[in-house]
Parts: C-alpha cells; sequence; structure tokens
C-alpha cells in the first residue's frame, strides 16, 4: 500500500516511490453471474503466496539487488522451477520464493510475470474455478525436480495477470531460519486493477478471498484494496484509479511486491549492511502500518511492511488476522 501518502522446499523446496507466471497461460472467461455451476465441487484452501516471478532487463544486477540488499538469499539455479531461473528464497523456514525471469526491453510495463498461491489439494482446485467457467490449463508437475514434489496449473485474472496455485508434496528443511532481526515473507502482491467488479469475480466470488483493508489519501475514497486468502494472511492489493497511459515507473510502483518485517527500523539498519545506498525513509502508511520502499534495477517496488499496524488505520477497520497470526 503506498505511502500516506527458508532451507528450499520441493521446486523451491530441495529447497514502493511512495503513492502509491508458467507459460500457456490461457484465457479468463466470465459466465454470466444467473448461471449457476452444477454440482460445484467444495472448494480447497488457499492458504498463501508460494512464489511471485518477476521480469527483469538484467539477471545479474536485478539478482545483486534481491540477494545483498534485502537479504534474501540466493538458490542454486537447480532448484528453481526453472533451471534457467535465479531464485530466492523468503519466509521463516525459507519457503516462499522470488524467481527473477530475463524478460523483454525495460519499455514493458508490467514486470510481475507470474503469481503463484498455494493450495493443499491442487487437484481439487482446479475443478472449482473451472465448474465456474474459468479456463484452467492442465495440471503438471516440475520437469527439473526429478522428484516432483510439486504440482500446479496456471490461470489467467481479468487484468491479464498470470496466476498459478500449487501444491507442494514435500518441505525438506535443513537449517534455521536466518538471524537478521528484520527478516520476513511474502505477505502481499499490488496488482493494477482498472474493472474492480471483473477481478472481484474471481478473487473474491470463485476464489473467496475477502477484503481485508481498502483505503484512499483520504477517508471518502478508495484507492487500494486489499483481498485476502481465505486460509491464510498474505493478499493481493487492488492497485485502483491507475491511468490507463500510466508511465513504466507508475506501473513498477504499483505492480509491487511486499515482503513483511517484525520491525520495519531493525530492517532500516541492516539494509546498508547490506550494501543499500537508497534513501529512502520508513513512513506509517494509510494503513497504519510501517513501511520502507525499495525499488530494483528496472523500477519493481518492494515493499517493506510490519506485520502489524502502530495506529488506527483511515478509511476502514481490519477485518482478519495479520501476518506472523494464526487465521
Amino acid at each position: 500500500m503506498p505511502s500516506s501518502p527458508p532451507k528450499n522446499v520441493s521446486a523451491l523446496s530441495s529447497r514502493a516511490k511512495r503513492g502509491i507466471c508458467f507459460c500457456g497461460i490461457l484465457s479468463w472467461l466470465l459466465l454470466p453471474a444467473s448461471i449457476p455451476a452444477q454440482n460445484p465441487p467444495t472448494r480447497p484452501r488457499i492458504t498463501g503466496i508460494d512464489h511471485v516471478r518477476i521480469d527483469v532487463s538484467d539477471s545479474r544486477k536485478s539478482s545483486r539487488f534481491y540477494e545483498s540488499l534485502i537479504g534474501i538469499r540466493a538458490e542454486l539455479p537447480t532448484s528453481c522451477l526453472d533451471a534457467s531461473r535465479p531464485c530466492f528464497l523468503v519466509g521463516w523456514l525459507r519457503n516462499q520464493g522470488i524467481e527473477l525471469e530475463k524478460g523483454p526491453a525495460i519499455a514493458t510495463k508490467n514486470r510481475l510475470a507470474e503469481i503463484a498461491f498455494r493450495t493443499d489439494e491442487v487437484a481439487q482446485l482446479r475443478r472449482y474455478p473451472v465448474s465456474h467457467g474459468v479456463t484452467a490449463s492442465t495440471i503438471s508437475k516440475d520437469p527439473h525436480d526429478k522428484h516432483a514434489l510439486d504440482a500446479h496449473f496456471e490461470v489467467q485474472d481479468p487484468e491479464g495477470n498470470p496466476i498459478s496455485f500449487i501444491q507442494r508434496f514435500a518441505y525438506p528443511i535443513d537449517d534455521p531460519p536466518p538471524a537478521a532481526p528484520w527478516y520476513g515473507q511474502s505477505i502481499h502482491v499490488g496488482l493494477i486493477v482498472h474493472d474492480r467488479a471483473a477481478e472481484d469475480r474471481l478473487y473474491k466470488d470463485i476464489l473467496d478471498s475477502h477484503v481485508y483493508w481498502h483505503g484512499g489519501r483520504k477517508d471518502d475514497e478508495t484507492s487500494w484494496v486489499d483481498m485476502q486468502v481465505p486460509h491464510g494472511t498474505d493478499w493481493i492489493e487492488y492497485m485502483l484509479n491507475v491511468p490507463a497511459d500510466a508511465d513504466h515507473h507508475t506501473i513498477g510502483v504499483m505492480n509491487h511486491i511486499a515482503v513483511g518485517v517484525p520491525d520495519i527500523h531493525a530492517a532500516e539498519e541492516q539494509l546498508p549492511k547490506n550494501g543499500w545506498s537508497g534513501n529512502e525513509q520508513p513512513k506509517i502508511g494509510c494503513d497504519g502500518k510501517w513501511q520502507l520502499n525499495l525499488y530494483d534495477p528496472d523500477d519493481t517496488r518492494v515493499e517493506l511492511m510490519e506485520f502489524t499496524p502502530t495506529r488506527k488505520p483511515c478509511c476502514s477497520a481490519y477485518t482478519g488476522p495479520h501476518p506472523g497470526q494464526h487465521p
């Protein structure tokens, strides 16, 4: 939200300025709400963010940013979902990931190439959106993992964002969480949304996400809507009221990722030790939480955010558990 303004798991597992993917993604289809699905399957659990894949113009330069500046440790390429992608493990048990993929030229506006959510019943989860008119890919397993310890499928949301759902079948952990006191976890992803009703059709009506918080620069406006997963504390943040012709930098500010930390000031102290030389300062956002915005070499915003609010948020109250709390 703009200011007021672990060892690996399977294929990951053997492993914002202020203000404010898997190939073969298939199309999003909307059926009239008046046409109910016959005998729809039960919706399985969606527990949070598994990984985010980001398009970068220079893999080496971006790797230095994600590894050194925010202290996220790089994994060997063979532990990524694709051997050609650097990946970085986050989360207390290093069971979430940030993947980098060499993408088109920097002029490409949206650098978020894929957002993946975790489920514990991938086959049943696929049947559920399909029964509601969403076109989905077939379920596949990671070809680079000889143990095939994950399974996933992909859809495309109404805004054209590639969304993946993945089930991890094993979580081998053989080392403790890092000692840095500010080290956190992926807690949300921000996406530009031009048609909230269409986006709600997927995230709210079909996937059962709910509004965790919403607000804007003024109490009577809504510019940000946080849609929390049904069985966890992570969320998708709708970034509303963004001009259709927004420039590359604005797109990077809006389409962002957030790493939650228990103490933003401890994080601020750690950053220079990791090699960060920026001059951004922590601020309390409209949601009442401390945050600090960083920018990768392609202007994609990485928002460090405390798990819980320090003061009462503007605009609306929270309706769900905060990161670090049981959902």
